[in-house]
């Protein structure tokens, strides 16, 4: 597993304004659903359940927390950390339901490289085409955090195994889904730390 400033590893073949967001290579769970040539935002391409809407509410009384959580921190330290505390365990809570729910199957993990800007990937066949955009659902270990993406192709290249590798930048994510990113990067990266 590596990390880098950059988001791919040929300097040459980007615009060097995407290398904004630091990078590194694990294994997660990636799910892509490709998008129909004329429609460039699709409702719900992984379950299209009613669970969509629980979710929105889910991150919308998230948030409202967590910034409550800013004003009664100069109050109240104790009464803060407990309510830290009990949002943390919600969002537990969260994952393993969702993970339960739509267990992925080992085929589905995989080693990419993971930016809050985009991630690259292997494919066995070049169905893909650049400019395609397709919806993605990660699997963040050992969080399990399940962030959302809308991304787009900016390249493939054949790879020497026989596979391509693409590489794709998001654009369209939640706020919450590139910070779940973010804090994944981080936690990599401490633990890559520890390692050493």
């Amino acid at each position: 597993m590596t990390a880098d400033r950059s988001d791919n590893d040929d300097s040459d073949a980007f615009p060097a304004d995407r290398r904004q967001f630091y990078r590194i290579s694990d294994r997660v769970g990636l799910e892509i659903r490709r998008h129909a040539a004329d429609d460039t935002s699709p409702a719900s391409p992984f379950d299209g359940s009613l669970l969509e809407s629980l979710r929105a509410e889910f991150r919308r009384l998230d948030q409202d927390v967590r910034s409550q959580l800013t004003a009664l921190a100069e109050r109240d330290r104790l009464l803060t950390s407990l309510i830290k505390s009990l949002n943390g365990k919600l969002d537990a809570l969260e994952r393993i339901m969702a993970f339960e729910q739509n267990p992925l199957q080992p085929e589905d993990w995989q080693t990419v490289t993971l930016s809050e800007g985009g991630l690259a990937f292997e494919t066995d066949t070049n169905d893909y085409d650049v400019d395609d955009r397709l919806s993605i659902r990660l699997t963040l270990p050992p969080e399990m955090f399940q962030p959302l993406a809308t991304a787009r192709i900016l390249a493939i290249e054949p790879g020497d195994n026989g596979r391509y590798r693409v590489h794709a930048e998001f654009v369209d994510i939640h706020d919450n889904d590139r910070q779940q990113i973010a804090r994944h990067i981080l936690r990599w990266q401490a633990r890559q730390r520890q390692n050493e």
